[in-house]
C-alpha cells in the first residue's frame, strides 16, 4: 500500500503544520503547499501538485474546512482527509455528508496520520481504477455501468439490456454528466450550470429531475450525497 506523492495541508496552527510536514516528509511524500485559510488555498491549488488534502475543520477566515472542501470538490476529484479537535455529532454529520476519505481526531500520532493517509490513498486510487475499467478497450465509447446498463458516449444514449432507454433532453443530459464522472459525486452547482446554464432555478428543480430519472430507472445506481451532489456508481459483476 503506497502513499500519495504530493499533499496539501490546510491547518491554521503553525506547530501542527510543521508536525504534519515532518511526518509526511520522513516517508518521502512531498508537501506541495501549507495554508491556514480558504482564500489562499483556492487561489493557489490549481497551480500546484496535489494528490490529497489534509484539511483542518477550524481554519482562519469566514469559510471553515468543510465549506472549503465542498468548494474544491465542485471542480476537482481529490481525496480529502479531515483533521479536527472536535468530534461532536453535528460536526460528524456534516462530514459524513461529504463522504470523506478519512477523519483524524486531535491530538494525533504520526502512526495515525500515516495509516489514515495510506488507506485514503488506496481507496481513492481503487475507485479511480474501477472508473477506468468500465470503459471497454474494444469499444472506448462504451461505458459499462452494471450488468444490464451501459452508455454509448458517441450516441449519448443509455442502454438497458441492449435496448436504448428513452429519456427526455434534461434527463439525458443529467445521466450523461454522471457517466462522464463515474464513481465521483457531481456537485449540485455543476449539475445546475450544465443543465440550465444561465437560467436561475431552485434546488427543488434539480431534485425533481433526479427523482424522475430514479423513478423511471430504479435500478440505475445513482447515489445521492446530501448537500453535495449525485454520483453514478459502477457495479462490478
Amino acid at each position: 500500500m503506497s502513499f500519495p506523492q504530493s499533499i496539501v495541508i490546510v491547518e491554521d496552527e503553525v506547530i501542527t503544520q510543521r508536525y504534519l510536514q515532518d511526518i509526511l516528509l520522513q516517508e518521502g511524500m512531498e508537501v506541495s503547499g501549507c495554508f491556514d485559510n480558504a482564500q489562499d488555498t483556492l487561489a493557489t491549488l490549481d497551480a500546484i501538485k496535489c494528490d490529497m488534502i489534509l484539511m483542518d475543520i477550524n481554519i482562519k477566515g469566514a469559510m471553515d474546512g468543510i465549506q472549503l472542501a465542498k468548494k474544491i470538490l465542485q471542480t476537482r476529484a481529490l481525496p480529502i482527509v479531515f483533521i479536527s479537535a472536535h468530534s461532536d455529532d453535528t460536526t460528524l454529520e456534516e462530514l459524513l455528508e461529504l463522504a470523506p476519505y478519512g477523519f483524524i481526531n486531535k491530538p494525533f500520532s504520526s502512526k495515525e496520520i500515516l495509516i489514515t493517509v495510506k488507506i485514503a490513498h488506496k481507496r481513492f486510487t481503487t475507485q479511480t481504477k474501477e472508473t477506468d475499467k468500465v470503459v471497454s478497450a474494444q469499444n472506448p465509447s462504451r461505458v459499462t455501468i452494471s450488468q444490464y446498463y451501459h452508455y454509448e458516449m458517441d450516441e449519448q444514449t443509455l442502454y438497458y439490456d441492449g435496448q436504448a432507454v428513452k429519456l427526455n433532453h434534461k434527463q439525458g443530459q443529467f445521466v450523461e454528466l454522471l457517466v462522464k464522472n463515474m464513481n465521483h459525486a457531481v456537485p449540485y452547482d455543476t449539475l445546475m450550470s450544465y443543465l440550465w446554464q444561465d437560467d436561475t432555478i431552485s434546488d427543488s428543480t434539480l431534485r425533481t429531475l433526479a427523482y424522475s430519472v430514479r423513478k423511471l430507472l430504479p435500478d440505475l445506481p445513482i447515489v445521492s450525497y446530501s448537500k453535495v451532489g449525485y454520483a453514478l456508481q459502477a457495479k462490478t459483476f
